[in-house]
């Protein structure tokens, strides 16, 4: 592969990050809405503002590139976006359970953009893109802190989580041995 065939897949890997980005904007106030929780809300908001920031970060090195940040809709992340609508609008699921899901719907938004970040970083590195590489990285420390976040907050909601039955005895089924005569 040559330095443009690698450009080339770089802008479209690019444009696809874009449209995932845009399409979170969009997303990101209705899961923190559906959020019970003022800490996963809030997480939620700030990421919000931190996506934003990712939108204008790429479309400067769009500008450098004299490229156009206009690509087709990244299918990837409008599923991932659908999954989360659907824990949002699940009536069976509530406070800390419904919370629960919004993270797993989360962290898979989370782990498609670390990927995706890692991916047009080496790209733009190999290319010799400094200042691309610079902004990459910066979103992609972002990424994996939101990561982060969303498993420290996930792990408080499980440590609230009590075993039905809890202080009861339960009897566990035992297996009895099996004899010669028996697997004869």
């Amino acid at each position: 592969m040559n330095r443009t065939e690698l450009k080339e897949v770089l802008t479209e890997q690019l444009k696809d990050i874009y449209s995932a980005e845009k399409q979170l904007v969009k997303a990101l106030p209705k899961m923190a809405k559906a959020a019970s929780t003022d800490e996963l809300s809030s997480g939620f908001e700030e990421h919000l503002e931190q996506t934003k920031g990712h939108v204008q970060r790429l479309e400067t090195i769009f500008e450098e590139m004299e490229e156009s940040p206009k690509g087709p809709t990244c299918k990837g992340m409008e599923g991932l976006i659908e999954e989360g609508s659907e824990a949002i609008e699940d009536d069976e699921l509530e406070g800390e359970s419904k919370d629960l899901a919004l993270i797993a719907a989360a962290q898979r938004v989370e782990h498609y953009e670390i990927a995706a970040y890692g991916c047009v970083r080496a790209f733009a590195e190999q290319l010799g893109m400094d200042d691309a590489v610079s902004l990459l990285e910066q979103t992609l420390e972002e990424e994996k802190q939101t990561d982060q976040k969303l498993n420290q907050v996930s792990e408080t909601l499980l440590e609230n989580v009590q075993d039905e039955g809890e202080g009861e005895e339960q009897e566990i089924p035992q297996r009895r041995p099996r004899t010669k005569a028996a697997r004869a």
